[in-house]
């Protein structure tokens, strides 16, 4: 029996799904407290010419300001891919208390492979880790997306 997506898993597909119309890669991220969405983010590198513009971080930035303060305590993150180095690395800064993430990126992911950040002895916060929520369709859109670019 399938179950369904928790919201904010939900949501960060949303954003994937835009993202890929957009031209993106298709990578959704949503900050939560409790049960309310603080801040929700697309992967916008390419539209706004900024490669630090990945979903985590555009989504980490605006929780902070809509929060007022520069450390999430207490806040999760949900994104739809395992985060590179530098989004590990501000998700340790920002003191978020759990990752929820799709697909694995064996190639570019920092926090189950390459770096593993969080495992490491200098990495001063780790959050609860939960990986594969929506996994599957996570990882269908990356493959339908670079698919159509290669072809």
């Amino acid at each position: 029996m399938a179950f369904p997506l928790p919201l904010p898993m939900a949501r960060a597909l949303e954003l994937a799904r835009a993202a890929a119309r957009d031209g993106e890669v298709p990578v959704g991220a949503v900050v939560t407290l409790g049960d309310a969405i603080v801040a929700t983010s697309a992967n916008a590198m390419r539209g706004g010419h900024d490669p630090t513009a990945h979903a985590e971080m555009v989504a980490i930035r605006r929780a902070a300001a809509a929060l007022g303060r520069e450390r999430l305590d207490g806040c999760d993150l949900w994104v739809t891919l395992e985060p590179c180095a530098m989004c590990a690395g501000a998700i340790a800064h920002a003191r978020l208390r759990r990752l929820y993430y799709g697909a694995s990126d064996p190639k570019g992911g920092a926090v189950a492979h390459g770096p593993r950040l969080f495992a490491q002895p200098t990495c001063h916060h780790r959050p609860d880790i939960y990986e594969g929520l929506g996994a599957e369709e996570s990882g269908a859109l990356l493959r339908d997306f670079f698919r159509a670019r290669r072809a």
